[in-house]
């Protein structure tokens, strides 16, 4: 019997395999097949970037899964009602962005890993004043199974207390924002700037040395995502489909208007990026 498909991320990421995906922002039906034909395992769903609703959100997750493929949703905020709102979606991992206290990552664990215990019990059991008896327990790994909890580190604050985040029981991973890490490093955009690339490292190296898988996303050249891999990087997140529909948009045009003499061969590059 074949394993069930909410379960194939996680334990793929816990049998030592990487895992591969993109951002998608469109809603359209037909992109979960490109994915499948780009033998990918994840899409990154961005809502808290993208203009998204519930309904639109579910519909996707649900496509994908369809597709055997998984869905990682990046809530708003770092927020267990908004959590617990895209797991009943259809994800399989959230993402909260730009944590930077032990409490936000216990509140995520708390949605992701213990729904459908809500309020003052599940406040215990996050805190570790409490524990669940056998049958509770069993029932509530049953019913979370395959789910990831994952924590956005985007911030020098983060940083400072990277150990702690990443000690609380139940967290699975961790994605690099290097957009916003960057920012607060005081070297925006600069990707190969080495306080930021000494920054990547220490997450990476530190994510791991948890046990945890770790994921950074770029919408740049392919060598970028393999540099980062040979670090460490266990989940791949590369770009998004307008930026890939956008350079390959850019490159064929550029290739046609070049070969009917409209434009000259000068300034035609392999590697466009927006």
């Amino acid at each position: 019997m074949s394993e069930p498909k909410h379960l194939l991320l996680k334990n793929k990421l816990q049998s030592g395999q990487r895992v591969y995906g993109t951002c998608l922002t469109s809603t359209a039906p037909s992109w979960p097949l490109s994915l499948q034909k780009a033998g990918l395992d994840f899409a990154f769903i961005d809502t808290e970037h993208i203009s998204m609703n519930r309904a639109d959100l579910a519909r996707l997750c649900q496509v994908l899964k369809g597709y055997g493929i998984a869905s990682i949703v990046r809530i708003p905020s770092p927020d267990p009602y908004l959590a617990s709102q895209a797991i009943d979606a259809g994800a399989t991992g959230v993402v909260a962005p730009y944590l930077e206290k032990v409490s936000e990552v216990r509140d995520l664990v708390g949605a992701v890993k213990f729904k459908p215990i809500k309020g003052a019990l599940l406040q215990r059991l996050v805190s570790g004043g409490e524990i669940l008896n056998a049958e509770m327990q069993k029932y509530v790994d049953t019913f979370n199974a395959g789910n990831m909890c994952i924590a956005n580190i985007e911030s020098v604050a983060a940083m400072n207390v990277l150990d702690e985040l990443l000690s609380v029981p139940g967290l699975d991973g961790v994605f690099i924002g290097p957009h916003d890490l960057s920012v607060s490093l005081g070297y925006p955009e600069q990707y190969d700037h080495p306080v930021f690339e000494a920054a990547v490292k220490q997450v990476i190296h530190t994510t791991r040395n948890k046990g945890l898988s770790i994921g950074i996303h770029f919408s740049l050249e392919p060598e970028r995502q393999i540099k980062w891999v040979n670090e460490g990087i266990n989940i791949i997140v590369h770009s998004f489909d307008i930026a890939l529909f956008t350079q390959r948009l850019i490159q064929d045009m550029k290739i046609i208007k070049q070969g009917v003499g409209d434009i000259a061969a000068e300034g035609l590059s392999g590697n466009i990026t927006i």
